[in-house]
């Protein structure tokens, strides 16, 4: 019978996580459980993707505020810190700031306008547009600001960002001023202690400021070894990083390249069948409607089995239809292209017949399949099963 079904994303439900549990055993038996119970089966390269929260979680890769303060103070010693380019986030940021004014006297909190670097807006391009500032250029004090803009809350929280954070590092006793701007050297006319905490442009920030002689660490720099006997990331430091509680961060997991091979290797021992692994984060997309890059992980995948390695290698099957085989119709339309895909080069760089397919990396689609089905919230799905992403129109 002909397969009438391609790829499926299902969401599989498993035990709370806590730190300590293994989570190989939990993970392979809550799949093979998912499955058996639809009338299902693995195959070979099946997709298992653990959400990189149950994994910090059963790592236990905790730090509390206090530690993370520890840390920055040992590292900038305490006086006037510039922070610089964070996204505007109660659940990533406010808490990191609530460490940074535990260990300074005063931060001079530089934003960029009018978004951050994730797509959360302080005011929209429009508004932007119709007054006289230039956001290359300007260095806007928080007066100044105010009066070209006013005060505007985040579309889907309601939150006053400029406000917040102020309020955040004024209630630990740090003196605060606020500065808009985009372009890094301008925190130099006020310190040159600073925290870069942009993350996808963390690189070119940190070489920019270094260049200039300022005494620069990124959020990847803080928390990269363990104070106090906490958690750590040394790859990642803070970033990647969540609220637990009021006085506690989820750290990105340290360990998850071993995880997915031990985890690739029970389900081979327990079904017999090659599935890929992975630990996925944030998807990368944007929204539409309130631009917002989804992305404020490092990265989508910290681990993942080699068979996850690369970008899609796949032909166009409209391109064939309309081009190629414009002059076919029905089964020998039906096949030409199915003897186009079996005999498809092993790679199709530059090849007409490609173009419109996702030149993104396989861990990135495939993790930003996993967030969207897996959701943030109370779905109790941290653990996702891909199955046929590998197939095509032949199989």
């Amino acid at each position: 019978m002909e397969r009438k079904v391609g790829t499926i994303s299902m969401g599989v439900r498993c035990p709370i996580i806590r730190e300590g549990d293994d989570l190989v055993k939990i993970a392979t038996d809550s799949v093979i459980d998912a499955v058996e119970s639809i009338g299902m089966s693995l195959n070979d390269r099946d997709v298992v993707a653990l959400t990189e929260s149950i994994v910090a979680r059963a790592e236990g890769n905790y730090a509390k505020v206090s530690d993370i303060a520890m840390d920055i103070k040992n590292k900038l010693h305490g006086k006037t810190v510039g922070v610089i380019f964070p996204i505007l986030s109660r659940n990533r940021f406010a808490i990191i700031l609530k460490a940074i004014a535990m260990a300074s006297e005063k931060i001079v909190l530089m934003l960029s306008y009018p978004s951050d670097e994730v797509g959360n807006h302080l005011i929209s391009e429009d508004v932007l547009d119709a007054s006289s500032i230039n956001p290359y250029r300007d260095v806007l004090s928080l007066e100044e600001y105010r009066k070209a803009f006013g005060y505007n809350k985040h579309e889907f929280t309601g939150v006053d960002y400029i406000e917040y954070y102020k309020s955040i590092i004024l209630e630990n006793n740090c003196d605060v001023e606020v500065v808009f701007a985009n372009h890094a050297k301008a925190i130099l006319d006020y310190t040159n202690d600073v925290i870069c905490a942009d993350i996808h442009t963390r690189f070119r920030t940190k070489r920019i400021l270094k260049s200039l002689g300022a005494n620069v660490y990124g959020l990847d720099d803080i928390m990269n070894s363990p104070i106090n006997g906490s958690g750590y990331n040394e790859k990642y430091g803070l970033l990647g990083s969540n609220k637990s509680t009021e006085d506690m961060v989820k750290l990105f997991p340290n360990n998850s390249s071993e995880l997915v091979l031990k985890l690739q290797a029970e389900f081979l021992k327990r079904t017999g069948k090659h599935v890929e692994c992975m630990v996925y984060g944030d998807g990368a997309f944007k929204d539409p409607k309130g631009k917002i890059w989804e992305l404020a992980d490092p990265v989508v995948s910290p681990g993942f089995t080699e068979g996850l390695i690369g970008t899609p290698n796949e032909l166009k099957l409209k391109y064939l239809a309309d081009n190629d085989f414009a002059n076919l119709s029905g089964e020998e339309l039906k096949n030409a292209i199915s003897n186009s895909i079996k005999n498809k080069s092993n790679s199709l760089v530059g090849n007409m017949a490609s173009q419109g397919t996702t030149p993104r990396q396989l861990t990135d689609l495939i993790g930003s399949l996993c967030d969207l089905t897996s959701g943030s919230g109370d779905k109790g799905t941290p653990i996702i099963l891909v199955k046929g992403y590998f197939d095509n129109f032949t199989d």
